[in-house]
C-alpha cells in the first residue's frame, strides 16, 4: 500500500502541471468505467445485500456518479482559472496585483462505505481529478462483491500511478488512513470518523468527513399532510433507510399525528404491497445490522413505546430465504429520549414520529440534539420556513422534500459538527481538493522606502502609522 502511495506521489512530482486535457481524460474514464459496467455493478450490489433494488442501484451507484463526473468535466476549465483579488489602496493604483491560483494537492485518500459502495468511494473522484490530483480508493469490506469488481475495473481503466483501489478489513483501513496523504475524505459512521481523524492528525493531513446522525423532518401546518407523508416515505424507502441522509424522525403538528401516521403507512404499503419477495424492496445489508435494528425496536417496546409494524402482506419474516435480512417498515410513535431509537442513528426501515404544539417547540427539540447531516422542512409559510432556517444548524436542507439537496451537483454536500466537516460535490469538491495559493505581484516602486515604513524608522513612519491607525 505504501509503495503505491509513493509511486503516485513521485509521479505527481515528476509530471508537474496537470493540464485541463489530462483532468478531462481522467473524468471521462471514470464515467465510461461506470457506464460500460453498470450491469455488473448492479448485480454485485445485489449479491452483497442479498437483495438490492436494481433500479435504485442504477440511480444511486451509476447515474449519480455519471452526473457528478459530467458536471466536473463540463466545468473544470472554468474552475481552474485564477481568481483575481482586490489589492489595498494605494497599491492598487500603482500596479500591484493579487490573485489566487488553484493547485492540485497531490495524492488523495478516499474511504467509501457499504451502504452505497460505489457512489461513496467513486463520486469524490469528480473533485479529486478535476483538481488535478491522484487517488487511492479504499472500498468497504462489508460489500466484497462490489469492492472486488471496482478494484478490477479501476485496474483496467487507470494506471496505478493515477488511481488505485484498495480492499481489505479494518486493519487495512487503519493502515490506509495512516499514510501521509495530502487530503483524506471519509464517508461512514461518526465513531470510525474519529479514528480516521486521529490517524490523519499524525501526518497533519486535512480531512473531509461525511458522517451522518439523526436527520429530522419538520412538517408545518401549512403543508398538505398526505403529500408530505408520501415524499418522506419515498426518501425513507431509498435503500430501506440505509442512507446517511435518510429521515430519522418526523415532527408533525400534534393534532395531525395520527393522520400523518396513517398517510405514511398508506404510502409505504402502496410502494411495497409485499416485502420478502419484492425485488424493489432492498434487504438490510447483513444479519448483524438486522439484529441491531431489531434490538432497537425491542428496546422501544420494552420501554412502553407505541411500536407499529407496517406489514401490508402480513408476511412471516422468520420464513424468508437464507441470505435475506428483510424487515417490515416500523414506526415508533411518540418515542421518549431514553429509547435507543432516539439516541442512535437508525440506518434501517424504522421511522420515529413525534408531535409538536408550536413550531418553536420543534425547533428547540432539533437544537437540543447533535447537529444533523440533513434537515427537512415541509411548509408553504415563508415566514415559518425562514424561522426554521435561521434557528437551526445542519449540514444541508431540503424544503418540501427529503434528501434531494445532495443530488444537486452545484451545492456543497457535507455535515457540521458530529455529522461531519468539510464538503464536496461540484466546484466545492474542486476547492476542497485544491490548494488555494495566494500570488501577489508588487509594484515596481519601492513603496516601503518612499513611505518611510522600513528601518531606520523616523518621523515619516510615525505620521504614516498615525494616519493609517486613526479611528473615525
Amino acid at each position: 500500500m505504501r509503495e503505491i502511495f509513493e509511486t503516485q506521489r513521485d509521479a505527481f512530482r515528476e509530471d508537474g502541471l496537470v493540464t485541463a486535457e489530462t483532468r478531462v481524460d481522467r473524468l471521462d474514464r471514470v464515467r465510461k468505467m461506470i457506464a460500460r459496467n453498470q450491469d455488473a455493478i448492479i448485480e454485485a450490489c445485489h449479491r452483497d445485500f442479498g437483495n438490492r433494488s436494481h433500479h435504485q442501484s442504477r440511480m444511486s451507484e451509476v447515474l449519480a456518479v455519471m452526473i457528478g463526473m459530467q458536471h466536473a468535466r463540463d466545468n473544470v476549465k472554468r474552475w481552474m482559472g485564477a481568481s483575481r483579488r482586490k489589492v489595498m489602496f494605494p497599491l492598487n493604483l500603482l500596479g500591484a496585483r493579487a490573485r489566487v491560483e488553484f493547485q492540485p494537492k497531490g495524492v488523495i485518500g478516499t474511504l467509501g462505505t457499504w451502504n452505497f459502495p460505489v457512489y461513496t468511494a467513486i463520486l469524490p473522484l469528480a473533485g479529486i481529478f478535476a483538481a488535478g490530483n491522484r487517488a487511492m480508493v479504499k472500498f468497504s469490506e462489508i460489500t466484497p462483491e462490489a469492492s472486488s469488481l471496482m478494484q478490477r475495473l479501476i485496474g483496467e481503466y487507470f494506471e496505478e500511478s493515477e488511481c488505485a483501489a484498495i480492499t481489505g478489513g479494518p486493519e487495512v483501513g487503519a493502515e490506509f488512513a495512516s499514510l501521509p496523504f495530502d487530503h483524506i475524505i471519509f464517508t461512514g459512521g461518526t465513531g470510525i470518523g474519529r479514528h480516521i481523524m486521529r490517524a490523519a492528525a499524525e501526518n497533519l493531513t486535512p480531512v473531509t468527513l461525511e458522517l451522518g446522525g439523526k436527520s429530522p423532518v419538520i412538517v408545518g401546518r401549512s403543508y398538505d399532510l398526505d403529500k408530505a407523508a408520501g415524499r418522506i416515505m419515498v426518501g425513507k424507502a431509498l435503500n430501506q433507510g440505509q442512507a446517511c441522509l435518510a429521515p430519522d424522525y418526523c415532527l408533525v403538528p400534534r393534532e395531525k399525528l395520527e393522520e400523518f401516521v396513517a398517510a405514511a403507512a398508506k404510502h409505504f404499503s402502496s410502494m411495497f404491497p409485499t416485502i420478502i419477495d419484492n425485488p424493489d424492496c432492498t434487504s438490510v445489508i447483513n444479519a448483524r445490522h438486522h439484529q441491531r435494528i431489531a434490538e432497537m425496536i425491542q428496546d422501544a417496546r420494552d420501554k412502553g413505546g407505541d411500536v407499529r409494524e407496517i406489514n401490508p402482506g402480513s408476511e412471516d419474516f422468520a420464513k424468508q430465504a437464507q441470505g435475506l435480512s428483510k424487515m417490515p417498515m416500523t414506526f415508533v410513535v411518540e418515542p421518549t429520549d431514553e429509547m435507543r431509537v432516539m439516541q442512535e442513528e437508525l440506518f434501517g426501515p424504522v421511522l420515529c414520529i413525534k408531535g409538536y404544539d408550536a413550531i418553536d417547540d420543534g425547533i428547540r427539540y432539533v437544537n437540543s440534539r447533535p447537529r444533523p447531516l440533513g434537515l427537512y422542512y415541509f411548509g408553504d409559510d415563508a415566514e415559518e420556513e425562514r424561522r426554521v432556517l435561521d434557528r437551526t444548524i445542519s449540514g444541508g436542507v431540503t424544503i418540501n422534500d427529503v434528501l434531494t439537496h445532495s443530488s444537486c451537483e452545484d451545492l456543497p454536500f457535507g455535515g457540521v459538527g458530529p455529522s461531519g466537516m468539510g464538503s464536496y460535490h461540484g466546484r466545492d469538491g474542486f476547492l476542497t481538493f485544491s490548494h488555494q495559493r495566494a500570488v501577489f505581484r508588487q509594484t515596481r516602486l519601492d513603496l516601503m522606502k518612499l513611505s518611510g515604513m522600513m528601518p531606520p524608522y523616523g518621523e515619516k513612519c510615525e505620521k504614516q502609522l498615525d494616519r493609517l491607525c486613526k479611528v473615525d
